[in-house]
């Protein structure tokens, strides 16, 4: 993964020159200020997860010790993992608050023609009630159930009486259960592999699946809120940075009056000299200063402020308003190069490197070294 290069070193470079959010989503990046920024109490998305789908991965996981008490282990991200490459979240259709997915998601008939990559032929378990065909199986729902499977691991999660592999909470629920086995320790590397392994008889899929649980593991440790809202000073803070949604990022620009021209020179050779804007750490100490908190000019810097939030307690740890750290190494607050401003649902606004703009998006998934209380 290409590494940020943020503004944690624009002390610097002022010392070598004359002069660096369940669903919450911005979208508009243009080059003018837009009139308003938008409520901040938008549920958002997490790493591209929408905010339904990871309720019921989070919903799943919280229950599963109740469907099998040996089972330990068991984490949203290793649900994210599996419909991730399953369904990718069920992206491009309808969820509604009750965990239906509509349209519903079918795999190919698996009649042994050859259409998927598949040759073998399933008989039909279900009389095509999950899948459509009377004659044949067919995968089914985000977690992709041939209905034979669903059979055995099926639950369901939403207590509507219903156990349907087209809910998200119903399979994701049935998911953890198939994955659980008998009882693995899905904390031991080996036994994770092999329920992957059992879930898709692939070397490949394994190791993609592992690569996506890896990634949103850095999310988050336990349980991500969705629907925070900021109140008092963090909702003030939070106003005063999204208000600048939109403006040019400039290398060493920013400061507790707003946007400002920057200085020469980024890591990659990027002047500010001539844009008028905001660094990564321009952007919060503007941002804070709006509630009489004078930051420090760096990353690096600011990390050392308020009540700090170490990288191991995960993402559930911060609260709307929270700085929040990117660091090269996050066990060593010396590496830190980038910050932000914790919105909640897992997103954050922050002016992001040169060339872009101020912006909101779901927290990086490379590098989070935790973060800063100061309200």
């Amino acid at each position: 993964m290409t590494r940020r290069l943020g503004c944690g070193t624009v002390l610097l470079a002022l010392l070598s020159s004359p002069l660096l959010v369940l669903l919450l989503v911005i979208t508009a990046q243009s080059k003018a200020r837009p009139a308003a920024a938008p409520p901040i109490e938008m549920v958002g998305e997490v790493s591209g997860i929408p905010a339904r789908m990871l309720a019921a991965y989070q919903n799943a996981a919280t229950r599963l010790p109740r469907e099998v008490p040996s089972c330990k282990g068991m984490r949203w991200a290793v649900l994210a993992g599996i419909a991730r490459i399953e369904s990718n979240h069920a992206s491009g259709h309808t969820i509604t608050t009750q965990g239906d997915i509509t349209p519903r998601i079918l795999g190919p008939v698996l009649d042994g023609s050859g259409a998927g990559g598949n040759h073998t032929a399933f008989p039909d378990t279900d009389g095509g009630r999950w899948d459509g065909t009377a004659t044949s199986e067919r995968a089914v729902g985000p977690f992709q159930f041939l209905p034979s499977t669903w059979n055995g691991s099926g639950r369901d999660a939403n207590n509507d009486g219903v156990t349907d592999p087209h809910n998200a909470d119903d399979a994701a629920l049935g998911a953890a259960v198939y994955l659980c086995g008998n009882g693995r320790n899905l904390t031991d590397r080996t036994q994770l592999r092999a329920a992957i392994y059992q879930y898709n008889h692939s070397t490949a899929y394994v190791n993609d699946v592992l690569g996506w649980i890896d990634r949103y593991s850095q999310l988050a440790t336990g349980t991500i809120p969705i629907g925070q809202a900021a109140t008092g000073g963090a909702r003030t803070v939070i106003n005063a940075a999204l208000a600048q949604t939109g403006v040019p990022y400039s290398w060493g620009g920013g400061n507790a009056n707003g946007p400002s021209t920057g200085i020469c020179c980024s890591p990659s050779g990027k002047s500010g000299v001539h844009i008028r804007g905001f660094d990564c750490s321009g952007l919060t100490l503007y941002a804070y200063a709006q509630v009489g908190i004078n930051l420090p000019r760096t990353a690096a810097e600011q990390a050392g402020e308020g009540r700090r939030i170490p990288a191991s307690a995960g993402i559930q740890a911060l609260r709307p308003g929270d700085l929040v750290f990117f660091a090269f190494d996050p066990t060593r607050d010396s590496t830190i190069h980038h910050v932000a401003i914790y919105l909640g649902n897992g997103q954050m606004i922050n002016a992001p490197r040169p060339g872009t703009q101020v912006r909101s998006e779901a927290l990086w998934d490379d590098g989070f070294a935790g973060g800063a209380r100061l309200l």
